[in-house]
This record gives C-alpha cells, sequence and structure tokens, in this order.
C-alpha cells in the first residue's frame, strides 16, 4: 500500500497517534496538516508565477535596450505671420 509499510503497521501507527493525541485532538491535527499542505502548493504555484513574471520582465528589458532609440522629432512652433498694416498717409495740413 505504502512503500514497505503494510496494513497492520498503519493500524499501529493510527493507534499510537490516537493514544498520543486523544480523540478531540484528530480533527484538528487532520485540519492542520491539510491547511498546511494546501499553504505549501499555492507558494509553490504562486512562486513559479513570479519568477516567470521576473523572467518576462527581464527580457521585455533586454529588448529595450537592445533596440536603437529612435530620436522623437521635436514640435516645430511657427511664429505667427506678420500682419501688414497700410501705412499711414501723412496729410499735411496748410495753414492758411
Amino acid at each position: 500500500m505504502f512503500g514497505s509499510l503494510g496494513f497492520t503497521e498503519l493500524i499501529l501507527i493510527l493507534f499510537i497517534v490516537l493514544i498520543i493525541f486523544g480523540a478531540g485532538k484528530l480533527p484538528q491535527l487532520g485540519e492542520g496538516i491539510g491547511k498546511a499542505i494546501k499553504g505549501f502548493k499555492k507558494s509553490v504555484h504562486e512562486a513559479d508565477v513570479i519568477e516567470a513574471e521576473a523572467q518576462a520582465a527581464q527580457a521585455a528589458q533586454q529588448q529595450m535596450a537592445a533596440a536603437p532609440q529612435q530620436a522623437i522629432p521635436e514640435p516645430t512652433v511657427q511664429a505667427p505671420a506678420p500682419v501688414e498694416q497700410p501705412a499711414a498717409t501723412v496729410q499735411s495740413v496748410s495753414r492758411g
């Protein structure tokens, strides 16, 4: 069943655990072990996801560093065209 452990050995181990912890503590013990296993699996999965994200970010940085920097043209601002004003006519006033 479990490698070299037979049915008799498993019953003996369960009996010893029952004597040590008591019947009231076994559900709490099982719950604690279950939560620990679930947390371990979750942390292993999250570590893989975090590692994959870090590798993707590093690859993106390498691509950005390898790509030549393209010059961004600066916007040109044109001065407004001068407004032509009609020449002022000077009238000579004769005094008389």
